[in-house]
């Protein structure tokens, strides 16, 4: 999972508001779901949106 995964998207709309873009990207390349999730919350991300961003993390994980 890398940047080109959320380019454009409503997620990174909503950290780019917040200022939490570099934050979130760190989270996700160090499989740091709590912290991703606890941002795009912070971020006010609807429900349906962060559970397929952790998706996608999570089977990102699985191409390792």
């Amino acid at each position: 999972m890398n940047e080109q995964d959320f380019e454009g998207t409503l997620v990174l709309e909503k950290l780019a508001a917040i200022g939490k873009v570099d934050e979130f990207f760190d989270a996700v390349d160090s499989d740091d779901v709590d912290r991703a999730i606890a941002l795009m919350k912070r971020a006010s991300v609807d429900a349906a949106t962060l559970a397929m961003v952790v998706k996608k993390m999570k089977a990102g994980d699985a191409e390792h």
